[in-house]
């Protein structure tokens, strides 16, 4: 194996780990960041909406099912969930688990520019 095709190879092993691991830390310190799951007696299982930052309701059993939960209350819709003053001071406060405008728009597979071929 020449030294070019040597050096290739490690530059290749690199990055794929490189990758790996900021990858993985990125999972770990977005969970870290969401609120506690909610428990409640209306609704056994829950699912966080990146999105908006809360979590949703996703048993098909309960009256609840499909409702985003914040602040100890469910919201039927998205619309209701913006129109709450806990969930909009909640939005602008550092404590926001959701997707920010600039981070929704990065990253693999959301249509980013530049880079190689972009």
């Amino acid at each position: 194996m020449s030294k070019t095709s040597l050096l290739m190879k490690k530059v290749s092993i690199a990055l794929t780990s490189g990758l790996a691991v900021s990858a993985l830390a990125g999972c770990g310190s977005q969970n870290a960041d969401r609120p506690d799951k909610p428990k409640n007696d209306d609704c056994r299982d829950w699912e966080f909406d990146d999105d908006e930052g809360v979590w949703v309701c996703d048993d098909s059993t309960s009256h609840y099912y499909h409702s985003y939960y914040h602040g100890g209350i469910f919201y039927p819709t998205r619309t209701a969930l913006h129109a709450s003053s806990s969930y909009k001071s909640y939005k602008s406060s550092s404590k926001y688990a959701g997707h920010t405008s600039s981070s929704s728009k990065s990253g693999f597979g959301k249509g980013s520019s530049g880079g190689f071929g972009g």
